[in-house]
């Protein structure tokens, strides 16, 4: 990734805590009223280890977020900025897919 790498524009927030050739695992925190700068994601898992409220911004248009601790979701390649519009700290984990095609492997689609 490059100069909108969330690493790089927001390395406060973000950091890699695992990372090969097909994943790349990211931890975010923050804290309420904190903000991100524009950055990019690949398709990507997210795992939300707390609830939290977010505003997420495309620059063309806003989304308000809220989510319990516990959550899984996709989410699809992006470049957005956030904000931490609650009350709560948020934390969660990101896990980046590194290849976009879905592989057949051991225990992949092409097995069953």
């Amino acid at each position: 990734m490059g100069s909108d790498d969330p690493v790089v524009t927001d390395p406060e927030f973000y950091r890699v805590v695992f990372e090969n050739d097909q994943v790349r695992v990211l931890e975010y925190r923050d804290r309420p009223g904190d903000r991100t700068h524009p950055h990019r994601h690949p398709d990507t898992v997210m795992y939300t280890l707390s609830a939290f409220r977010r505003r997420i911004s495309d620059g063309a248009r806003t989304v308000d977020v809220e989510l319990p601790a516990g959550t899984v979701r996709w989410v699809g390649a992006q470049e957005h900025s956030g904000e931490n519009t609650g009350d709560t700290p948020t934390h969660s984990i990101f896990v980046e897919l590194k290849n976009g095609t879905a592989g057949g492997g051991a225990f992949g689609p092409s097995d069953s």
